[in-house]
């Protein structure tokens, strides 16, 4: 009896050793007598005890593959080391069991020999400012590699650049140069843009006293010709009233002496009268009538 029940727990024990259960994102590649059977998906199998046997348990889930820096010649002869990075993911179970040996290192290694080509092709200047450049070739170039492998590679990126210690002195050296040759520029453009503007507003405020001596003038010399203009009006209306008020001999002759007296107003002023006054009494009388007429 004891027996019996001994053989029935062996027997409960075999079958449950034979249900596997594949977690989600892997899948078991199943060998039977050491031959490729059969890929196992997620989920619930029975295995064949003694005869199935699993060859390798594969995460179809992406990886990184950090790799170390690598020694990278450019074409203008600057060692320097460069770290990559590496996201792929399996998609065929089977070719990444049988296809290479060590998977991983196979990737390592065509990542550092692709490398190598890309940049060595490349100048200095040209590695430091190609990364996309370069991300897409070596991307390229490992997913087409990596196919026969059931390896599907999503993208690499290349982490660091680093040139020598020389190099780097010397490209902050250049760098230094052009920020202060950027400040010297600036800085003269600058000076150059005030001088203009000032210039300008030199130039903009000599216009404006230009023309405000120009007006200034305009309304001085339109002031004096109305005064001229209105002195003559006056004269010329003082006359008309004259005329028209018929002045008698006498009137005229005492005008006369006023106008002599005016002209007598002086030291070195000498005037010789007539010794008829009423011919200078005519004389105006002559004058008026021509005014007259005219």
């Amino acid at each position: 009896m004891i027996a019996l029940i001994i053989i029935v727990v062996l027997i409960a024990l075999l079958l449950i050793s034979c249900i596997c259960i594949v977690p989600q994102g892997s899948a078991w590649v199943i060998e039977l007598l050491g031959k490729y059977q059969d890929t196992w998906k997620a989920g619930m199998h029975l295995k064949v005890p003694i005869l199935y046997r699993v060859a390798k348990k594969v995460s179809l889930k992406e990886q990184v593959a950090d790799f170390e820096p690598q020694p990278v010649i450019t074409s203008d002869n600057v060692t320097m080391m460069v770290d990559s990075v590496v996201f792929f993911e399996i998609f065929d179970a089977k070719l990444f069991t049988y296809g290479v040996e060590r998977p991983i290192a196979a990737i390592e290694n065509l990542s550092a020999t692709t490398l190598r080509n890309i940049i060595g092709s490349m100048t200095l200047d040209q590695t430091l400012t190609s990364r996309d450049e370069i991300n897409g070739q070596i991307t390229s170039i490992l997913d087409d590699a990596t196919d026969k492998w059931g390896i599907k590679v999503n993208r690499v990126e290349v982490k660091n650049i680093d040139p020598p210690h020389s190099i780097v002195e010397a490209m902050e050296k250049e760098m230094k140069a052009e920020r202060e040759k950027r400040a010297v520029i600036l800085n003269a453009e600058g000076e150059k843009q005030s001088a203009i503007t000032k210039a300008e507003g030199e130039k903009e405020a000599a216009i404006l006293r230009a023309d405000a001596v120009k007006e200034q003038r305009i309304r001085e010399a339109e002031g004096e010709a109305e005064a001229i203009k209105r002195v003559q009006q006056a004269k010329a209306e003082a006359i008309r009233y004259i005329n028209e008020a018929n002045p008698s001999e006498k009137y005229l002759a005492l005008r006369s002496y006023d106008a002599a007296e005016k002209m007598a107003d002086g030291q070195s002023t000498k005037i010789i009268v007539p010794s008829d006054i009423a011919n200078l009494a005519g004389t105006l009388k002559a004058v008026k009538e021509v005014v007259d007429n005219k």
